[in-house]
């Protein structure tokens, strides 16, 4: 199991625009992915993408088979590895939900994100992914995508009171913050 340090905001690398892979069902590409699964596992995290270990490829993964402590009351996303995402919003609806971001520790904030989205991409093997996802689904993909065009979710927010630590705003699911 490789652990690998998570980048915390305030780091210029979380602010690139990632490369699109190019080499699929490669040893690199997989042992990548290894390494993602083993940090977010250990974090407790609902996705990470490639930045936020410092690799600058569009590879982000997210999801679970069981509910993750940081969002108990969240249904189970299933687990994906995603690469060169494209995200479609479908419709103009959008709700506002908090979120936690493992470069933005023990923080949380109320972030706007569309209902209901169409993403596309590929797996590490090259295979196609094409899925239409609302809800707590959505807000996952939406979030992990932005760390691939260098966004944090503290730029999505729309109101600055709506934002502060876990410990303070959810102290029953603090324990279960990687800070």
């Amino acid at each position: 199991m490789t652990v690998r340090e998570i980048l915390k905001m305030g780091d210029p690398r979380l602010l690139r625009t990632a490369q699109p892979v190019t080499d699929f069902d490669s040893d690199a590409l997989h042992l990548l992915v290894t390494d993602l699964l083993d940090t977010m596992r250990a974090a407790n995290g609902a996705g990470l993408a490639a930045p936020q270990i410092g690799v600058d490829l569009q590879v982000v993964i997210f999801g679970s088979f069981e509910r993750n402590p940081r969002y108990p009351d969240r249904p189970v996303v299933p687990p994906t590895v995603l690469i060169n995402p494209t995200i479609t919003p479908l419709g103009d609806a959008e709700e506002s939900d908090w979120e936690g971001c493992l470069s933005v520790p023990g923080l949380r904030g109320l972030v706007p994100r569309w209902t209901h989205i169409r993403y596309t991409g590929f797996d590490q093997y090259g295979d196609a992914i094409d899925r239409t996802v609302e809800g707590f689904h959505a807000r996952v993909v939406q979030h992990e995508c932005d760390h691939l065009w260098g966004k944090l979710y503290p730029m999505r927010m729309r109101d600055f009171s709506q934002f502060g630590y876990t410990e303070v705003l959810f102290p029953d699911i603090a324990a279960n913050e990687d800070d």
